[in-house]
């Protein structure tokens, strides 16, 4: 393989690895969102800061006001899932064409 291959195959995992943490950050926030968690606690505001910008245009497309239930966690982790199958396959395909 050449090294370019190898580039685009270590893109790959390093793409699916931080999709994957976010998924995770991301269900943590939606569990720690069921206790009513302290705002100041600084492991709160790191998840909010860091989950908020990306769930805050999902919340604006969904009608939440009526069903009480926040479903953006949810939306984003499909979409998570469907940008890891889609990105990372595609880069790993382009890496064999190039090895």
């Amino acid at each position: 393989m050449s090294g370019l291959s190898n580039l685009l195959i270590l893109l790959a995992n390093v793409v699916n690895i931080a999709l994957t943490v976010y998924i995770w950050i991301i269900v943590i926030r939606a569990l720690i969102s069921w206790v009513s968690p302290d705002p100041y606690n600084p492991i709160v505001r790191f998840l909010y800061r860091i989950t908020e910008p990306v769930l805050r245009p999902v919340r604006r497309i969904l009608p939440i006001s009526g069903m009480g239930i926040d479903f953006s966690p949810l939306i984003v982790i499909l979409i998570i899932y469907v940008l890891r199958i889609f990105l990372v396959k595609a880069l790993i395909q382009l890496a064999f064409q190039f090895g």
